[in-house]
């Protein structure tokens, strides 16, 4: 039997998901809570498995009390269910300790199945939150506020379009009339600029800001013409 403590200020919507879960053979319903310092009073009192924390609530929010909860009684597991999908709670409450975020829109069935997850040691993110925690992994961040015409030259601009077309060195050099070495260089002045290790992540980043932002004006018509 997995122990449940319900954190959340919203009386009925608590009750409610209460009396779903309950349904459920192997969930128990053992405290419920109405702000951050109820939450961590029942944990210390009650001793539950898995804590469903919501992050806006008085006196202390679901953010504090997750990382005061994490920290003293590690074992527990914290699912974040919410109406906030804001990158700042989502972001948070991770790095306090919760180990899955779900929105109240989340059917129950779901919310069960999450909290057998996080029982067993597994994560739990809603399908509108994992690409916001994936997001944060971008190993370019940086590079997404970069401007094109303030940062690259005409030619730079225009090995970085053939890039996010897919062509490789060869064909750059070819459509351009430069030596591959030319290309080279000129590659390794783009990946410093953009922080990126390799071509890939420059053609990403190209594809995702370059292709619709460059100015008809830098490319030239012949060039234009070469990639059609």
């Amino acid at each position: 039997m997995i122990r449940l403590l319900l954190a959340d200020d919203q009386p009925l919507f608590r009750q409610g998901l209460a009396s779903l879960l309950s349904l459920e053979e192997d969930l128990e319903i053992v405290g419920e809570a109405n702000d951050g310092n109820e939450a961590i009073a029942l944990c210390e009192q009650l001793q539950p498995d898995v804590i469903l924390m919501d992050v806006r609530m008085p006196i202390c929010d679901g953010v504090q009390a997750t990382r005061d909860i994490h920290q003293r009684f590690p074992w527990m597991r914290i699912l974040v269910l919410t109406t906030f999908d804001e990158d700042e709670y989502v972001l948070h409450s991770l790095q306090a300790g919760a180990l899955g975020y779900l929105l109240k829109t989340t059917p129950s069935p779901e919310v069960a199945t999450a909290i057998r997850n996080l029982h067993r040691g597994y994560s739990q993110l809603g399908p509108t939150i994992a690409p916001k925690v994936f997001a944060q992994l971008n190993p370019i961040p940086s590079t997404q506020k970069i401007s094109p015409q303030n940062h690259f030259s005409d030619r730079e601009l225009e090995i970085l379009t053939l890039l996010a077309q897919g062509k490789n060195n060869q064909e750059i050099a070819s459509l351009l009339h430069l030596t591959e070495g030319t290309v080279k260089n000129h590659l390794t002045n783009i990946f410093c600029q953009l922080g990126v290790r390799d071509r890939t992540q420059a053609a990403l980043w190209a594809q995702n800001n370059l292709l619709s932002l460059l100015p008809k004006n830098i490319v030239k018509t012949q060039f234009i013409d070469k990639l059609i």
